[in-house]
């Protein structure tokens, strides 16, 4: 076994060692935050004990992990590099020529594999957990309509004061929103059925649903038919949108069939295509966030300032990660193609941090 490989796997190690340690440490600090959120919302709600409130904190932390791990590798790759540079040991190898390429590169693998399995596994797993997070935050907290789609169609279930409605349509238009054709399932708050309502359309106006040319089938009594029929509701375009079956509530795997779905329904596809995107895009912003962190260990050996590097560090990678979330919500908008929005902001970072690092290397 050489020299190098040795090296290279003990640098890894160190790397590996600081990941998880400040994997461990951030989402356990993001899950105290969130817990604590959950309790204040739990105020007045008897029903709601502390042992639903840690379980709703669990259900998140995959989600937590996926929105904290740009942080993770960035803090992890600084440190591990640090501590090598301040006790000697990158300057050692240095000395005996080994690059900045070869002493990164186990961490680039790490985080590469690390990227791949929360794709692979984490991503389906936290959105899995997400939504049994979602249900129980509608059933506890929000109480608020709920959205199934699938081949036969869309699916709404909302409440008005002692009954519950389903709602059904085949096809929905934008713009405004119409649900056609649609049928409407009547139950009290028991569960049991009184009763139906079908008509060709439903368009959604302030504060109701407008059916027109209704057919009325209330249990035990004839159909009756009417020229207009009014559901109230607290929906609005915007909150079905956001309520369809959020993107983080979808598995990697199945975001391309839902995203048929919703195209063959008449819904936008938008949020679910930048999301699906984005997920494909990240090992490229992960990786990254390596290649600033080995630039930094290479400044810090060189000139000193390990404060300011890191904080320096610290600040380009919560810029990068910022101006992703504006360009994904550039994308969101339809201001810019969803390619652009998904994938720009990792090949940029990753051009940039190649070239801070070739700098460095050569300089």
């Amino acid at each position: 076994m050489s020299d190098r490989w040795v090296m290279e796997r003990y640098f890894g190690r160190q790397f590996l060692l600081w990941f998880l340690v400040f994997l461990g440490g951030l989402a356990g600090i993001v899950f105290l935050f969130e817990v604590a959120e959950l309790m204040r919302r739990a105020v007045g709600h008897r029903e709601i004990g502390l042992d639903l409130v840690l379980t709703m904190g669990l259900y998140k932390l995959p989600q937590t992990i996926e929105r904290i791990l740009a942080f993770v590798v960035l803090f992890s790759g600084l440190f591990t590099f640090w501590r090598l540079t301040r006790s000697q040991e990158l300057i050692v190898a240095r000395s005996f020529g080994i690059s900045a390429w070869q002493f990164m590169r186990p961490a680039l693998f790490i985080t590469l594999c690390f990227a791949i399995l929360n794709v692979a596994v984490i991503n389906p797993l936290g959105a899995s957990m997400n939504a049994k997070f979602k249900a129980l935050e509608m059933r506890y907290f929000e109480r608020t309509p709920t959205f199934e789609l699938t081949g036969a169609g869309l699916w709404l279930r909302q409440s008005d004061g002692d009954k519950w409605y389903l709602l059904h349509a085949d096809h929905v238009e934008m713009s405004p929103m119409v649900l056609a054709p649609v049928t409407v399932f009547i139950y009290d708050n028991e569960e049991r059925y009184l009763g139906r309502v079908d008509a060709p359309r439903a368009e959604l106006q302030e504060g109701a649903w407008a059916f027109r040319d209704v057919w009325i089938n209330m249990d035990q009594y004839p159909a009756q038919h009417a020229e207009e029929w009014k559901l109230p509701t607290v929906l609005t375009v915007g909150k079905i949108q956001e309520s369809m079956a959020a993107p983080n509530t979808i598995s990697i795997w199945e975001m391309p069939r839902f995203i048929r779905a919703l195209k063959t329904i008449g819904l936008p596809q938008t949020r679910h295509r930048l999301a699906f995107q984005s997920m494909l895009s990240q090992p490229l912003l992960l990786c990254s966030m390596v290649f600033f962190a080995a630039a930094f260990a290479l400044r810090m050996n060189r000139r000193g300032g390990v404060t300011s590097m890191i904080i320096a560090g610290i600040v380009i990678g919560s810029f990068i990660y910022t101006l992703n979330n504006v360009v994904n919500a550039l994308g969101t908008n339809q201001t810019l193609p969803v390619i652009l929005a998904a994938w720009a902001i990792p090949i940029v970072a990753l051009a940039l941090s190649n070239a801070a690092l070739l700098h460095m290397e050569e300089g």
